[in-house]
């Protein structure tokens, strides 16, 4: 289970295949090289239901390599080229090893670290607290004001949510609260806002929710001041080391950035 996106940037590959056949590909190959990863930490022989999967989906992988050389040569939404300068400061933060098949596309895979949680929780607090309100991100006066949309109810119905494998969207089962300044909100109306918008093309594109193109300069000041600004170099280890979802949301926000920079919507779903 993962939440998906796209930066919505127009390219010959969206042309021929059509979205959803990049992302059928994007999830297949993203899987495959979990698997080879997987086995080569582990030092271990591929095994026969891995073998299968990957003989069963060769197709899929030839179009997603296809795919992804035009990719690495011609696009400028590619989340995983090499940094400009501009974002130096978010490529200092994010590892290559979560590089994605086809660069324009990424996921956050569930479930949401609890570690990471209460890291977001840690970081907001702090900066309700220490920080000027006329210098606060804009989203931080939204996630507080009364009639925010952002009411958490979305987050709360995941975190109910147990699939017969056993599988959860997040692992903690209830939401961490805030205090003092923030003292109505939780980890779900974070969450909440970080989910987005629903599309306004009515889900033609596949994907149900977005980004629009006139918020993601909020969206991208608040991921930043949350995720990066002010963390220390060992802080910034300690977070990759702890689990996946830190360095996920970090390439998110680089997605944030690049979407805004190309002025095109950032798909979720």
């Amino acid at each position: 289970m993962s939440l998906e996106y796209a930066i919505e940037n127009p390219c010959e590959m969206r042309r021929q295949f059509g979205e959803s056949t990049l992302r059928a590909v994007a999830r297949t190959g993203s899987l495959i090289s979990r698997m080879v990863n997987e086995t080569i930490e582990g030092e271990r022989l591929p095994s026969e239901e891995s073998i299968q999967f990957t003989t069963r989906f060769a197709d899929d992988l030839e179009k997603a390599e296809q795919i992804a050389f035009y990719c690495r040569n011609h696009c400028p939404a590619h989340l995983d080229r090499a940094f400009d300068d501009e974002d130096e400061k978010i490529s200092k933060f994010s590892p290559a090893e979560i590089a994605e098949p086809i660069g324009c596309l990424g996921r956050i895979r569930y479930p949401i670290e609890a570690r990471f949680e209460r890291f977001l929780a840690d970081r907001l607090q702090l900066i309700y607290d220490i920080v000027a309100p006329e210098n606060w991100p804009h989203l931080l006066h939204i996630l507080i004001d009364s009639e925010s949309p952002f009411d958490g109810e979305g987050t709360k119905e995941l975190r109910r949510v147990t699939t017969p494998e056993g599988l959860r969207f997040f692992e903690l089962r209830v939401p961490i609260s805030l205090a003092r300044r923030a003292v109505n909100l939780t980890t779900d109306n974070i969450f909440d806002l970080l989910s987005g918008f629903s599309a306004t093309d009515g889900g033609a594109s596949g994907y149900q929710r977005e980004l629009p193109v006139v918020a993601l300069p909020d969206y991208g000041k608040f991921l930043e001041a949350v995720l990066i600004n002010d963390l220390t170099e060992d802080e910034r280890l300690r977070l990759h080391q702890q689990g996946v979802s830190y360095s996920q949301f970090v390439r998110f926000t680089r997605a944030v950035r690049l979407a805004e920079k190309l002025s095109v919507r950032l798909l979720l779903d």
